[in-house]
């Protein structure tokens, strides 16, 4: 009669020892005497708002040089990429200007808004790249520039009392102009990007591409992918700066087949079909510059202002800048000059 009890005393001690596996998860019970609807929702997803309003205030800026010879269309194209008079051509450069003996440098500031959006767009041109007869070395200027505004940038980012918002005049990206000669990439279009992927985000693109027909276009396309690998020359967007897979398969397809863009810039406006569109007049047609089985124009400026403006940024400060900084302040032992001299005087203030 007293089996009974003893085995459920055994049970209880077992049950001690092994616990039951539903006892395992503990969940918290939910709070009675809070409304139900208040544990749901927190409102994190005003975060893009909050931060859209802030970026608003404060506006974009956007750096792009064009680099290429003379005759190429950069002006042109930059004025339709943009669809405003924001290339030299629009502040009083006439064609008697005789070809500069050395590279230049020009830098044009605009703002552009659109749809409450404000943007300091700075255009940088390089009249008299590679128009020379001996083109040695005629990229070193352009390569000055680029690092002196990463130094502007560094001596403003390490004052003592700097600045709440660095003016940006960092080049964020720049359009190389290959000549469409169906051939292949000339020593000089090499040795520039050779030397300047390194310290910008290069765009190669193929100008005055309604000089050849679809199948030379693509035969030159390819010719000029394989000899930019071939030299171990990286152009925007870089593989190892992809950040995860879906970057890599976007990338991918980009560099793969739209590289470099073959485009045609234009700032006329002609009727066609009833709509007014800009374009080229031949005597065979007009050249429909938006209309992307004519020329690859809508894709280059989706890629650099739709899909890739604050990626260009952001590698620019991340990557090029970063390399730019570390190794400016190594080589000086911490700040640059101007910088300890600042410092030095401030102390012998105190």
């Amino acid at each position: 009669p007293h089996a009974g009890p003893v085995e459920s005393k055994n049970e209880a001690a077992m049950s001690e020892l092994v616990p039951e596996p539903q006892q395992k998860p503990i969940v918290p019970m939910k709070p009675t005497g809070i409304n139900a609807s208040l544990l749901g929702y927190i409102g994190i997803d005003t975060i893009i708002e909050q931060m859209r309003k802030k970026t608003m205030k404060t506006g974009f800026d956007f750096n792009i040089m064009v680099v290429g010879q003379s005759g190429l269309g950069k002006s042109t194209l930059v004025n339709t990429l943009f669809k405003s008079q924001v290339s030299r051509k629009s502040s009083g450069w006439n064609r008697e200007e005789k070809i500069p003996k050395t590279v230049e440098i020009k830098a044009i500031g605009h703002v552009i808004e659109e749809g409450g959006v404000k943007m300091k767009l700075t255009v940088i041109d390089t009249p008299g790249f590679g128009d020379q007869i001996n083109n040695e070395n005629c990229w070193e200027p352009i390569e000055k520039y680029i690092n002196e505004q990463y130094e502007k940038f560094l001596k403003e980012e390490v004052n003592i009392a700097r600045k709440k918002r660095i003016p940006d005049t960092r080049v964020h990206c720049c359009l190389y102009f290959i000549s469409p000669t169906g051939h292949s990439l000339r020593p000089l279009d090499l040795e520039f990007m050779k030397h300047l992927s390194k310290v910008v985000n290069i765009i190669p693109v193929i100008a005055k591409a309604d000089t050849m027909t679809l199948e030379e276009k693509t035969e030159f396309k390819q010719r000029v992918r394989k000899e930019l690998e071939v030299n171990g020359i990286e152009f925007y967007p870089q593989k190892e700066f992809d950040e995860d897979l879906e970057d890599k398969t976007e990338n991918d397809k980009i560099r793969q087949e739209s590289m470099p863009f073959a485009v045609v810039g234009s700032d006329k406006e002609y009727q066609v079909n009833g709509k007014r569109v800009l374009g080229r007049k031949t005597p065979w047609g007009i050249i429909e510059v938006e209309n992307l089985n004519h020329c690859e124009f809508a894709l280059l400026r989706d890629f650099v202002i739709r899909t890739h403006l604050q990626d260009l940024k952001e590698v620019t400060h991340n990557i090029h800048y970063e390399t730019y900084r570390a190794k400016r302040l190594n080589g000086n032992g911490g700040l640059p000059h101007m910088t300890i001299e600042t410092e030095e005087n401030h102390e012998s203030n105190l």
